[in-house]
């Protein structure tokens, strides 16, 4: 039997950073909200003594509960998708109070202005030619200047650590709220080089924050202490701006929230066109809840989103074969197996302190991105960032040794002990476009512990996919040549690198998609449904494209947007935030 609870204002699905900043900002004009969160309950002090590489790093003690909830994957539309079984396949998504924003690295990077008008900016510079066939691009009906002031305040609840692009000025309203963190000697060689070859090298901006600061909600986060226990791991030191120590602190300090955790949503109710609450099982008693209110927030990871969206058949389903419908169109990621690669130098005579760091302590530049590449040139679309970080090596998955070396044995244990502080890993992140037949929709197959289908992921690289990686790594080893390496590990990229279970990555978006147009997108600039004006769905599931570079800032910032919305359509009685016939013509 299903009990309905008492109504409130506000129901969110999701604690971690979309989750928590629409929270904090409604509990602070008074509105209750009640949080949904399907792990447990967790604080800063349960982190205490928890630099334990092999549970947190190995194996994933903080990351969703995949004999619960999974994926099915397949790459084809004709071929029948498995399920992934395994963390080790990267897919490390957070559950748990603050979700993944409590073990992430806390790299903080803005986007390029292209990247919302991508299809316009595309187009006026090439023509439509240059778009290939399946490859979706498309706007996100906001344009850079208007999200500015949200990266601002997201950076500034964060208290930011970092400096300014220098290919971008101009593009800030202000100064990020802390100076960079330390410079090491791996960093000081990367921005050497980058300079020497001409390029524009700054410092990432960090979450991981170089000195005590106070955020304008009146939560203090600490100094970093450079122990390198970032992603995978949650901070015992409060040092990294994450959901618990700001947004969360915030909205739990107003009185106005109550989080229940072990709270799984199945279902997003909806009556008559309208909203009206989150039906949730009780993943402790078996108990099943309904949660009213009058305003519905989905905000959880992207596949949580599009999962909660085909389940209670709001919008229209994806259809690759024509492609018709939006919920679950534009899946992309930056993948594990292809962005996330690196290529590798070692260096016979040169040490570097490897063992002190931070997820976030590094070095980026934008040489090579969307708006600096003269694409007629180039066989793919887009661009990427290189950088170097300096997260601190940890002993169990850090033994790299050049290319040649056995990968056991005694050279291995020797050359692994030479080299440990000898080594400057250049990573490319590139941008990530949408294609037609790379979608997710509901598998026919297999279900979860409520007897639920799981979400389905079809997906499959294409020539650009690869081909912007291929370039890309032969940039980072003109700079690590530059840099003086003896020996370079490049990653082969081959015509059969292929998407798989080693793909999934934390950086994925899409599936409930923001547009200008009702016919093509799931979402307006606010993150409402275009077809249910008091639901939400906030989150990097409104993403028609991956950017260049990490995604959290854009999540952050489109969640203060959302949540400034949110407050309008409360306080104004509802309604749509943004009219369909304006939004069509725009």
């Amino acid at each position: 039997m299903v009990k309905t609870l008492e109504k409130v204002d506000v129901v969110v699905v999701g604690s971690g950073w979309a989750g928590g900043i629409a929270a904090a900002e409604l509990t602070k004009k008074g509105y209750k909200v009640v949080g949904l969160e399907r792990g447990k309950a967790q604080k800063r002090d349960d982190f205490v003594g928890s630099k334990d590489e092999l549970r947190y790093d190995v194996r994933k003690l903080m990351f969703q509960e995949l004999n619960k909830e999974t994926l099915t994957i397949r790459n084809t539309l004709d071929e029948t998708a498995t399920p992934n079984r395994s963390n080790d396949t990267n897919a490390i998504n957070g559950t748990a109070t603050g979700g993944s924003g409590v073990h992430w690295n806390g790299m903080v990077y803005r986007w390029l202005p292209t990247d919302f008008e991508i299809r316009t900016k595309t187009v006026e510079k090439y023509g439509e030619e240059i778009i290939p066939k399946d490859m979706q691009l498309q706007n996100w009906g906001i344009k850079y200047d208007e999200l500015e002031k949200y990266y601002d305040q997201f950076e500034k609840t964060g208290g930011i650590s970092g400096e300014p692009d220098p290919l971008r000025p101009g593009q800030r309203s202000d100064d990020y709220p802390t100076p960079p963190m330390k410079e090491t000697d791996i960093i000081r060689t990367f921005t050497k080089a980058a300079k020497d070859l001409g390029y524009h090298p700054y410092r990432i901006a960090s979450a991981n924050i170089s000195e005590t600061y106070t955020n304008p909600d009146g939560e203090t986060i600490n100094a970093c202490v450079y122990c390198a226990f970032c992603e995978s791991f949650g901070c015992d030191f409060g040092a990294k701006a994450d959901p618990i120590a700001t947004v969360l602190a915030t909205a739990n300090k107003t009185g106005n929230y109550e989080l229940r955790n072990n709270s799984y949503a199945v279902r997003i109710v909806h009556e008559n066109g309208k909203a009206v609450g989150i039906k949730y099982v009780d993943t402790e008693t078996g108990d099943e809840f309904i949660q009213p209110a009058d305003l519905v927030v989905v905000a959880g990871f992207t596949f949580t989103n599009t999962r909660l969206m085909l389940l209670s058949e709001i919008g229209k389903p994806y259809n690759p074969k024509n492609g018709t419908g939006v919920i679950g169109s534009h899946l992309t990621a930056h993948q594990r197996n292809l962005t996330h690669t690196r290529v590798r130098g070692f260096f016979d005579e040169k040490k570097f302190n490897r063992y002190a760091g931070t997820g976030a302590l590094g070095v980026t530049m934008d040489d090579f991105n969307v708006e600096q590449l003269d694409h007629t040139k180039l066989d793919f679309l887009h661009g990427f960032c290189l950088r170097t970080s300096q997260r601190g090596d940890r002993p169990i998955t850090n033994n790299h040794v050049p290319a040649g070396v056995p990968s056991w044995g005694k050279e291995f244990k020797d050359k692994s002990i030479f080299y440990a502080n000898r080594r400057i890993d250049v990573q490319q992140q590139n941008g990530a476009l949408a294609w037609r037949e790379n979608y997710m929709d509901l598998d026919p197959t297999y279900t979860d512990m409520f007897g639920d289908p799981l979400l389905r992921v079809t997906s499959k690289f294409h020539d650009q996919d690869r081909n912007i990686v291929r370039y890309a790594h032969q940039r980072g080893k003109e700079l690590l040549e530059q840099m003086g390496a003896d020996y370079i590990t490049v990653p082969e990229i081959t015509d059969e690198t292929e998407f798989d279970k080693t793909s999934l990555s934390d950086h994925t978006g899409g599936g409930v998609i923001m547009g200008d147009n009702p016919e093509t997108s799931a979402v307006n600039n606010f993150s409402q449904v275009w077809d249910m004006d008091n639901l939400f769905v906030v989150g990097a599931s409104s993403f028609p494209l991956m950017g260049s570079s990490n995604p959290t800032a854009t999540v952050g910032a489109l969640a203060y947007r959302a949540a400034e919305g949110m407050i309008k359509f409360l306080e104004d009685g509802g309604g749509q935030l943004v009219k369909k016939e304006e939004s069509a013509k725009a």
